[in-house]
């Protein structure tokens, strides 16, 4: 049985977004609550995020945004940082725990002390670009994991597979040009943030390197296999990463308020489920997911039950 590692810090939840905030701790609370009272708790190997150093942080975003992010540890209440997105003084050691939980995963598979991880994180990441604050999110989590993997532990080929309902607009911004990280988003078109059309597939040498597939609201556990076995599958063979990451959102479930997309729990097993065989075929098994969207308290502690059994499954 795979060791599956889950990474989590009950200082994620000083992240404050303020009343009626969709991205908000109540999220992470339903998740660890719901877990613990379940069996599943037992057979994960709890770890705690460690904060990201600021050269791992300085890969994906310039200076100026760091400092940015920062100053939320001098205020004293929520304050509006773009349109959609909240900060407060607990933001930024929330971020850094976030950012830092997909380097700590990677160090533990590295280490030999863990075969694959989820990053139980907020605030999410992967709307976040060089120097913008968007969509909930601060830093863009995965796109430092990714670049942290090509730094640090000589991976050359690393693929990024994003199933949040909304297009991650700053990972793919991060590595369009980048010919070494392939990138794959499915996602409901039109919707926020009005990116992620299917002619979107790169620039210059990292043309073909980026896929993206817009589906219509009200598409399925079907149709998401499908596009996983018909786009996904063959791609990823071809590419043939040595490390997967999962921008891991559960917002396309059939509650979720903020997308139309009609994904069960059984779907996001499915789906997790045909990542690990190709984890197993390309990479020895190695993979990590990061938390991003996911809204419906309930749908998605029962989403991230299962998608949880698919890493720990033989």
């Amino acid at each position: 049985m795979p060791r599956t590692a889950f990474f989590y810090h009950p200082d994620l939840l000083f992240h404050d977004t303020g009343n009626g905030h969709p991205e908000r701790s109540s999220r992470l609370e339903a998740i660890v609550q719901h877990l613990q009272a379940g069996p599943l708790w037992e057979r994960l190997l709890h770890q705690q995020p460690h904060e990201a150093p600021r050269d791992a942080l300085l890969r994906v975003h310039s200076s100026a945004h760091l400092e940015l992010v920062a100053a939320l540890d001098q205020t004293d209440r929520p304050v509006q940082l773009s349109p959609d997105t909240v900060g407060s003084p607990g933001s930024h050691r929330a971020a850094l725990l976030a950012a830092g939980a997909g380097i700590a995963a990677i160090d533990a598979i590295f280490a030999g002390e863990i075969d694959n991880a989820f990053c139980c994180v907020r605030p999410p990441g992967h709307h976040a670009e060089f120097e913008q604050i968007m969509g909930f999110c601060l830093f863009n989590n995965v796109a430092i994991a990714a670049q942290y993997l090509r730094a640090k532990c000589g991976v050359s080929r690393v693929a990024i597979i994003d199933w949040d309902v909304h297009h991650g607009n700053g990972t793919q911004h991060s590595f369009e040009s980048d010919n070494s990280v392939f990138f794959f988003s499915i996602h409901q078109y039109p919707h926020y943030p009005g990116t992620g059309t299917a002619s979107e597939r790169g620039l210059g040498p990292g043309q073909g390197q980026t896929i993206n597939i817009p589906v219509h609201a009200g598409s399925s556990d079907a149709d998401y296999l499908l596009h996983f076995e018909q786009d996904l599958i063959p791609a990823i063979d071809e590419f043939k990463p040595e490390f997967i990451l999962i921008s891991a959102g559960f917002d396309a479930h059939r509650n979720d308020p903020l997308g139309q997309i009609l994904l069960s729990e059984e779907g996001y097993r499915a789906l997790t489920l045909h990542i690990r065989q190709l984890a197993n075929r390309h990479c020895s098994g190695r993979l990590v997911s990061l938390l991003e969207g996911g809204y419906h308290l309930t749908s998605t502690a029962l989403s991230i039950e299962a998608h949880l059994q698919a890493l720990l499954a033989d």
